[in-house]
């Protein structure tokens, strides 16, 4: 039964990622009414709705988490210039990220510039979950049960489908659509929508910005009402409604629309307070993971110990990020941790209970992420997670847009006063737009390399209070052979300020699939070269 409908829905998903309708499609019914209780609708949303929950030991794991380009889009990450270590490359994992990490007009550009990776599998991962949440959405309604229970279940899972549809769009609509400018958001193009639980024969087109937006603020709303109603929820790996308020505060933050999201950020401080204290965090404790008093929620995979540990030990946090924390700043040792000019990303734990290096020992790179013996790994995503600490930043930026500088101090210092060492001087008394810069700067501290700083830099650009336009270099290292650690050329890359590369291809796969479909602004990318 199950499996029937799912078939079902990865039919329907290939609409909109690598080809159109064809002959194959007949074979399956376009009759869900044997779906026959709100329990298999709960099934279906665990196994096929969700993003995966898997734990990446190696590349080839790192290979099943289609958002692994993202942390390489920013300024958060660069390649490591320093030439201490023979092997600090894996190359296939470099290769895989050129396209993304340099900008290219087609992101799977290969960095020989011969041919192309995959790079639709985010696109069709994406619309693929959307289409599961579509079937669930309308299965509910053709549901028999009547009493109490089935009464609560079937709220549940239409209220948790929702909430999934609205993060995917959301999601999409932030990699191939403009930033939200309430001046453009009505004619940017975004993504296309499809809310049909219906297999559909036709070549979508995109919708406009303001209209996935105007989607995701109403299934966002059905989601509220049906989460509240139905309560708490069991695990932090389910959407509740404190997730459903948490999600709207983002939302309305790249909205501009600063009162709604500092309305619901509070929502969420008051429901869910608890900061981690970091002076009680053991160094080995990482504060992504299931047990961390900030989580909210999470789902998905956690791919970055693989981009900046033994295997591809080539990326490295930049030096501007870096440089960003003082010395009484317990993130910087706690978060990160360095070996000569190797920044590593240490806010996941360490597993291994028979752990003896320290931090400036070459295998704590390895070792931080999970043990050798176990490999027991992170169980919280990098890219889809909801902490405290993030709700009491979009409290203070919004209330900093609002003029209600008094509140968006409060909002930041009770943050920051659970990152500092006993008697630092961590208060914020800044004022005007140096306090507005100074919460943007500890958002890049307190949320490196937590899927937001692309998305941030590019709301920026179109902030109707203090815009603001970053320029983004990028160095990547050629070598004698994919095997040789023997380096020969250095590329630089440079993102300008209004740079078409601020928007993600449509994957060239969906384009030829769907006839008229609009890409978005491409070029020429151009580099700097240096022989060595």
């Amino acid at each position: 039964m199950i499996h029937a409908i799912y078939k079902y829905m990865c039919a329907a998903a290939l609409l909109l990622s690598v080809t159109g309708c064809g002959d194959f499609l007949k074979e399956y019914s376009q009759d869900t009414d044997y779906v026959d209780s709100w329990e298999d609708l709960n099934e279906l949303l665990i196994g096929n709705c969700y993003l995966p929950q898997y734990q990446s030991s190696t590349l080839g794991q790192a290979n099943d988490d289609n958002q692994f380009f993202l942390h390489f889009l920013g300024d958060e990450l660069d390649e490591n210039l320093s030439t201490n270590d023979d092997n600090l490359m894996e190359y296939d994992g470099k290769e895989r990220v050129f396209g993304y990490f340099t900008w290219q007009a087609r992101s799977g550009q290969n960095d020989s510039y011969t041919g192309y990776n995959t790079e639709n599998g985010n696109w069709t991962q994406m619309y693929k979950l959307i289409n599961v949440a579509n079937n669930i959405i309308y299965s509910v309604t053709k549901l028999k049960q009547n009493d109490n229970a089935a009464q609560l279940g079937k709220i549940k899972v239409d209220g948790e489908a929702h909430f999934l549809r609205a993060y995917y769009y959301f999601f999409l609509a932030n990699l191939y659509g403009k930033a939200y400018d309430p001046a453009t958001a009505s004619s940017d193009l975004a993504v296309p929508i499809k809310t049909s639980e219906n297999v559909e024969d036709k070549s979508f087109q995109r919708n406009t910005v303001q209209e996935v937006y105007d989607l995701i603020l109403s299934d966002l709303d059905i989601a509220d009402q049906e989460l509240t109603a139905y309560g708490a929820q069991p695990s932090k790996y389910r959407a509740d409604s404190v997730a459903v308020h948490f999600l709207k505060s983002r939302v309305y933050l790249y909205m501009q629309n600063w009162e709604m999201a500092a309305r619901y950020a509070q929502k969420v401080i008051n429901e869910h307070p608890t900061l981690q204290n970091l002076n009680a965090l053991n160094q080995k404790a990482g504060i992504l993971n299931a047990a961390s008093p900030e989580l909210i929620f999470s789902m998905g995979g956690n791919a970055m110990p693989c981009y900046t540990m033994n295997y591809i030990k080539s990326f490295t946090i930049t030096d501007k990020i870096y440089g960003l924390y003082s010395d009484d700043d317990l993130r910087k040792s706690k978060f990160i941790w360095t070996n000569g000019d190797f920044h590593g990303y240490a806010k996941t734990p360490i597993i291994a209970t028979n752990l003896t290096q320290e931090p400036t020992d070459p295998q704590y790179y390895f070792y931080a992420y999970y043990s050798p013996t176990s490999f027991n790994h992170v169980d919280i995503s990098d890219k889809f997670c909801f902490r405290s600490a993030e709700a009491y930043l979009i409290k203070a930026e919004a209330e900093a847009y609002l003029g209600h500088e008094d509140a968006a101090r409060q909002a930041l210092n009770t943050l920051r006063a659970q990152r500092y060492a006993p008697g630092a001087d961590y208060a914020v008394t800044a004022t005007g737009e140096d306090l507005i810069k100074t919460i943007r700067n500890e958002r890049e501290r307190e949320l490196c390399l937590e899927g937001q700083r692309w998305f941030d830099l590019r709301r920026y650009r179109v902030c109707q209070v203090l815009p603001q336009k970053e320029t983004i270099t990028h160095h990547y290292y050629y070598y004698e052979s994919r095997s040789s650690s023997t380096r020969t050329a250095l590329h630089t890359f440079t993102l300008q300020p209004d740079d078409w590369g601020w928007v993600l291809p449509i994957p060239q796969e969906v384009l030829d699939a769907n006839n008229g479909m609009k890409n978005n602004e491409r070029g020429t990318r151009t580099y700097s070269s240096t022989a060595l």
